[in-house]
């Protein structure tokens, strides 16, 4: 850096309330303020899912607008990093989480070259680097590079006189230490590619109720955590599905749910059918919101992940229900696909029978009685016999479930249905999911990028990126959801329990609420 720029910097510093003015100031003034000054920018650059978002005919010229409002603004100018005259340290300015945000929106809108070129100096050290990496959100866990940037660097304060240099900007880490920043960094920026932005205007529980308010295609994403308040378990928990049969000794606790594991022995699923059979006619306080929402017109579709098929019982209209993983509902023979009414093999699974269907029943029994002569080692059995897949043999006229088993496909509907709703959606609410199973995972990366996504879960879900996230019972939160809205939940439990339950809602992180029951 020139001694003459280093100067004509220092005046225009110490003219103004900066971290870098020799006068005290009584704010916190970021060396970028992006939020504060800069122009918005437009470009024709677009990320994948603002792209689709845009070239989209579903696209309303109102979320257009939406959009663009959202675009990053240009830093006034690069990263600022000065010296301290009196004591020879480095000062690091502050920044706030929207500073964080526009610049990983600005990174992700621009691409690595031009926000390199914005953010950064011509000539930079190690602890533009080390900036950069906290910029972007990200902590350094590499104490023994902390300790010596601990060393050499102070932060700003607001209420401090500083005489700030820029001549004399030589780098206060050894190389190596610069080489394992630079790593860093990279591995921040390509996380920051590859990761969803959260909305700088959506962030709050009244933002959601605003939006709850105004919006007219809302995609439900459901899992387990909707039906566990009537005694249903999930399958993830340490009380969970899983959690329970490992007693049975699987290598992996999710064969019982393996297709190729079912074609060769049926007997794995139908001795644990019974844990997770629904019950019939009955629904959650959370089903019913849903239905709420369908009620208001308001729901574009529900994705349940669940088998339960309690969105039925609650009045949710099958056109507006996509059983991403099947149901419980009907039930078909894995031989020549003849189907039924799920409920007519409830009374089979409870007795830890296998169900047959009558159509195959005849062949079946042949097969098996060959099939055993054959294992006896008896010889003169059929010649035609020997083109029978014998590893399959058990399950041939075996009634399965229409639950959608590892190794088997989505439905058809599911893929077709959700490839339209991605561009129709205005809202997103992913309620008692933790997200593990692909491709209905997928769901929340496909999303234009201006639509607001929401989590209602027990737990957080920290391999996404979610502008507002509700953690407790998603009963709870429903109930809360709609007391704040004026509307009233079509269950039984509304007016004797719900319409005056009381609710302590903390904000433990920026966007992160827990709701706990304060009754």
């Amino acid at each position: 850096m020139s001694d003459e720029s280093s100067t004509r910097r220092s005046k225009r510093l110490k003219t103004g309330p900066s971290p870098t003015s020799s006068s005290a100031s009584s704010t916190s003034v970021s060396p970028m303020g992006p939020f504060s000054s800069g122009r918005t920018l437009r470009s024709s650059r677009l990320s994948p899912n603002r792209h689709s978002a845009l070239g989209s005919p579903m696209m309303t010229a109102e979320e257009i607008a939406q959009q663009e409002s959202l675009m990053p603004r240009e830093p006034p100018s690069p990263i600022l990093i000065g010296k301290n005259v009196k004591d020879g340290k480095f000062v690091v300015t502050a920044f706030t989480r929207k500073d964080t945000i526009n610049a990983c929106m600005y990174l992700k809108y621009y691409g690595l070259r031009k926000f390199w070129t914005a953010y950064f100096p011509p000539e930079i050290n190690s602890l533009h680097l080390y900036y950069m990496i906290r910029l972007l959100g990200f902590q350094l866990k590499d104490r023994e590079v902390l300790n010596h940037i601990s060393k050499n660097v102070e932060e700003w304060k607001a209420n401090k006189k500083y005489t700030i240099s820029y001549a004399d900007m030589n780098d206060p880490l050894d190389k190596k230490f610069t080489i394992r920043l630079l790593r860093n960094l990279y591995k921040a920026i390509n996380k920051v590619l590859s990761t969803r932005l959260r909305l700088m205007n959506f962030f709050t529980i009244d933002h959601l109720v605003e939006r709850l308010e105004k919006a007219k295609r809302i995609v439900v994403l459901t899992g387990a955590g909707i039906s566990t308040s009537l005694g249903i378990p999930d399958f993830r928990s340490s009380e969970g599905f899983y959690t329970k049969i490992k007693y049975l000794g699987l290598e992996d606790p999710q064969d019982v749910f393996n297709y190729e594991i079912f074609l060769r022995d049926p007997s794995v699923f139908y001795n644990i059918a019974n844990m997770v059979l629904p019950p019939e006619n009955i629904y959650s306080p959370l089903h019913s919101f849903i239905k709420l929402l369908q009620d208001k017109r308001k729901l574009l579709r529900n994705y349940p992940q669940n088998i339960d098929n309690l969105e039925s019982y609650a009045g949710i209209e099958v056109s507006k229900l996509i059983q991403c993983h099947g149901s419980f509902a009907t039930a078909s023979c894995v031989t020549c696909k003849w189907s039924l009414p799920g409920e007519k093999i409830f009374k089979n699974i409870r007795n830890f029978e296998i169900p047959l269907c009558p159509h195959c029943y005849k062949k079946r029994t042949k097969y098996l009685e060959l099939y055993e002569r054959e294992l006896d080692g008896e010889e003169h059995i059929p010649e035609w016999f020997d083109q029978v897949d014998k590893d399959t043999i058990k399950s041939f006229g075996v009634i399965k479930p229409d639950i959608t088993f590892f190794g088997e496909p989505l439905p058809s509907r599911f893929h077709k249905t959700v490839k339209e709703d991605i561009f129709r959606c205005d809202l997103l609410l992913c309620i008692g999911t933790s997200l593990k199973v692909a491709p209905v995972s997928e769901i929340v990366n496909m999303l234009p990028a201006h639509v607001p996504q929401v989590l209602i879960n027990r737990d957080p879900v920290r391999h996404a990126e979610f502008d507002i996230s509700l953690l407790g019972y998603c009963d709870d939160i429903a109930t809360m959801i709609a007391q704040k809205c004026g509307w009233k939940i079509p269950h039984q439990k509304w007016d004797k329990e719900l319409t005056n339950k009381k609710f302590e809602i903390k904000e433990s992180a920026v966007s992160v609420y827990s709701v706990v029951s304060a009754d």
